[in-house]
């Protein structure tokens, strides 16, 4: 006799009692894969909230050189950011597709924290898998992840990369968790219903990128749909954004 399959546990909601957040990803479309709608929803809640950019994701367009892809790519980052009511956007200017998690990364990152001194850092996924199981991660994320975690403790650390202090940046211990969305291991969520449509126009203005992919674009309303109707049954609404949550603020 076959067993029914076990319904996902239910997602406890995020807390939206912050004002700034910074979100830190390694390329640009990546918070559009879903997460841009919760960053619509709460730009619309009067909350601040900045994008980082590791790199520009010149790599990204295979029928198009790195000089001519990245700068585009840019743009249509900027554009996209604009939908959901993100004006401030940095690019670090980091290779794209070689990414490695060091020193190095952690101090960049560590740098864009103490900038910004955000109360929340948004991520993606960075486990090795996206489902927990065969569907392999892409190496920048990963590295992007890792590092992300260790700057957050960096970033309030006065005697780590103390050359910061030198460029006037001032230690910010203020982050209190690190949310990453679409993690197989997400336990909270938020409603995105009413701005699940901004999310969707977001990841449209990366015209460029979702072209040069050919055949293997995804339906951009039935990709995301995918995503969202699955975390908002988990939420008791009709779309949603999972997410899981790394804390700092347990000490």
């Amino acid at each position: 006799m076959t067993e029914a399959p076990v319904a996902p546990a239910p997602l406890e909601p995020l807390p939206e009692d912050w004002q700034r957040a910074l979100a830190v990803v390694a390329h640009p479309d990546d918070m559009e894969y879903g997460s841009a709608a919760a960053v619509a929803r709460w730009t619309r809640q009067g909350k601040q909230i900045a994008y980082c950019l590791l790199t520009n994701g010149e790599a990204g367009i295979d029928g198009l050189a790195p000089e001519e892809a990245g700068p585009l790519r840019e743009a249509e980052e900027r554009a996209s950011a604009a939908i959901v009511g993100v004006d401030v956007v940095d690019f670090l200017g980091l290779p794209d597709g070689v990414l490695e998690y060091g020193v190095g990364l952690r101090r960049e990152l560590s740098r864009a924290i103490r900038r910004r001194r955000p109360e929340i850092v948004l991520t993606i996924n960075f486990h090795g898998t996206f489902d927990g199981a065969v569907m392999l991660n892409q190496a920048d994320h990963i590295a992007t992840g890792r590092a992300l975690l260790d700057a957050v403790r960096d970033a309030g650390n006065r005697w780590v990369f103390q050359e910061l202090l030198a460029e006037g940046l001032e230690p910010w211990a203020g982050v209190r968790q690190v949310w990453a969305a679409g993690s197989p291991y997400a336990r909270h969520g938020v409603d995105v219903t009413e701005a699940f449509a901004l999310g969707v126009e977001s990841l449209r203005a990366h015209e460029a990128y979702l072209t040069g992919l050919g055949p293997k674009a995804p339906d951009v309303d039935e990709f995301l749909e995918g995503m969202a109707r699955p975390a908002g049954t988990r939420l008791g609404a009709r779309y949603g954004v999972a997410y899981e949550v790394f804390h700092f603020d347990l000490m």
